[in-house]
This record gives C-alpha cells, structure tokens and sequence, in this order.
C-alpha cells in the first residue's frame, strides 16, 4: 500500500512539531482524504475515519476554548484514544495544555501551521493526491511539446531518446527518459515522472548517458507533466494500413484513463522530432475546437454536393 511518512509532510508543509517527544518515524499517511473534526467535538463518532489527517481549523478551536474542563476531558479522551495518525492547527492556533497532555499520553502527534486553515487544506490534499495516488511504469519518453504532455513509445533502439533529444534542442523540455513513472492523480488526469535515479539523463546509444539538464540548462527540463498524448513508434509495414485523415481518435489505456494515442511508422527521412511537434499542436488545436481532419470532410462533402446540384441543374 502507497504511503507518505508524516515526516516528508512535515519537511513539504513546513509544519511545528508541538509533541518533539514523541517518535514519528514510523508514522504512516495512507489516503489523501483529510477531516476537520467539529461534529467529533460536538460529541457524534459515528462514521469518523480516523486514519485521516485531522485538521483544526478556527471554528473548531474556538468551541474547544469554550468547552467545560470536564467535557474537554472526555472529548479529548474520545477524539486521541482512536489511532489518529497527526492532528494539525492552522492559523498558528496553539492547543492547551489538556489537549497536549492527552495527545502525548496517546502518542498523537500534534502540529501546527502558519496558514489559513483552507489554503493548508486545499494545499495537503492536492500534494497527497499526487504522492498517494496509484502508479505504474512504463517503457518510454516522456516531453513537454508546446504545454503538451507526449508520451513516446516503442520498441528498443527504434529512435524514442533520439526524437526527445531533437525535441530538446527545438526548445521543449525533457520530464523523463526509458523509465516513466505514471501516476492517476483523478479520473481524467494522468502525471508522468522520472525515477530520482535517472532523472534528467538521456541514454543514447553509441554514445551512452547524456545530463540534460547540465548540458542544456534548467531550461531543458521539469520534473512533472500532465500526459495528454500518446506517440506510438513502430517499423513501417508496407503491407499495413495506416490513418491518413484522423477522423476518428485512436486510445491506449493506462490505469483506467484513456489518452489519445498515434501510431507513427519509422522509415528513413522521416523527421520524428517535426512529427512529434505537429501531433502535439493539432491535439491542442482539436481540444481548442478545431478539427483538421473534419474540416476537410466538411469541404469534400460540401463540394460533393455542389457538383451534384450543378449536374441536376444540366
């Protein structure tokens, strides 16, 4: 099961530590989902998913202030006996020193953060969303063309790292060579990455491993990028049919999510990098609203017409 240390939250969101002594080495997020526990203050437990972070906001905490010490005991009691991974106070709330004492004696963690108890939130979940959502690899390239995420596939040695390298060296940027890791962060949105190991290197052969990043500056290169198309190089086959209108897409599937997919067969003269370039602006083009291909289907339906109407006419 994925997971992200409470640690790494920590260190990413910038938050205090306000129970140093206890050990949160082994603390474990394991889903994306967040709680604001007001209705657990109030005293109703049913339903409450205690293996979500627990984020305290103002409302919540000025209701604590205004509970009794005896009621404060026993929904301090209820709330941290449960195995609450971290509890976290936005807007630099500070808990009191009954809250503090039933955490430790539960061994809750307990953090605090400078920020606004929304932005934290929308900030924690779209972070955890991307490290916890669930991941694959696969063989490829993977390029930033004009803002469009191209995933390069194919077989070894079919010109993959060669087409990326080209690419960089027309201005677009390399996100991750041979190895790309794919994560479904929702139901439309695929993110491709590169292991830490290889990333920013090309491996090309005859001449081995190249720095990108080094040789064409930051520039060159990112880190992540949503994948929007999908470039697929196979040895041409004269005997093969291949789509010369793309009236209708072609998809490939990966975790469920269907992402447009070209077929491009490799012959000599052929320029993959332009090839490459040209498929990444007409994706964009038709998401903008324009279709290439129908509007010429358009033209030589309507032309059809014509002639049929003159030859009525004769």
């Amino acid at each position: 099961m994925a997971y992200v240390s409470l640690k790494r939250i920590i260190e990413k969101m910038k938050l205090e530590n306000l129970t140093p002594d206890l050990d949160i080495a082994k603390v474990k997020i394991t889903q994306p989902d967040i709680n604001r526990p007001a209705l657990q203050m109030a005293g109703y437990f049913e339903h409450f998913d205690a293996t979500r972070l627990q984020v305290i906001g103002f409302v919540e905490y000025t209701y604590m202030e205004g509970l009794p010490e005896d009621r404060k005991k026993e929904i301090y009691t209820k709330l941290l006996s449960r195995e609450i991974p971290a509890i976290v106070f936005c807007r630099e709330l500070q808990p009191d020193a009954l809250f503090l004492e039933t955490a430790v004696a539960n061994e809750v963690p307990v953090l605090m953060t400078k920020k606004a108890t929304s932005a934290f939130m929308a900030e924690i979940i779209r972070w955890l969303n991307v490290k916890l959502a669930p991941c694959i690899s696969v063989h490829g390239v993977l390029v930033d063309v004009f803002g469009e995420g191209v995933l390069i596939t194919g077989e070894s040695g079919i010109g993959k790292s060669e087409a990326a390298l080209e690419l960089i060296k027309r201005g677009h940027r390399l996100v991750t060579d041979d190895v790309v890791e794919i994560r479904k962060v929702s139901d439309e949105t695929l993110v491709g990455s590169a292991p830490d190991i290889t990333k920013h290197f090309i491996e090309l052969r005859g001449i081995g491993i190249v720095d990108v990043k080094t040789l064409f500056g930051v520039s060159s290169v990112r880190d992540t990028q949503n994948i929007d198309l999908v470039i697929r190089l196979e040895e041409w086959d004269k005997d093969k049919e291949y789509d010369r209108l793309g009236l209708e897409e072609e998809y490939t599937e990966y975790l469920g999510n269907r992402v447009v997919c070209h077929n491009i067969p490799i012959r000599p003269g052929r320029n993959l990098a332009v090839i490459c370039e040209s498929a990444a602006i007409n994706h964009r083009q038709k998401k903008m609203g324009y279709n290439a291909a129908q509007e010429l289907y358009t033209r030589v339906q309507k032309s059809l017409a014509k002639r049929r109407d003159e030859e009525e006419e004769e």
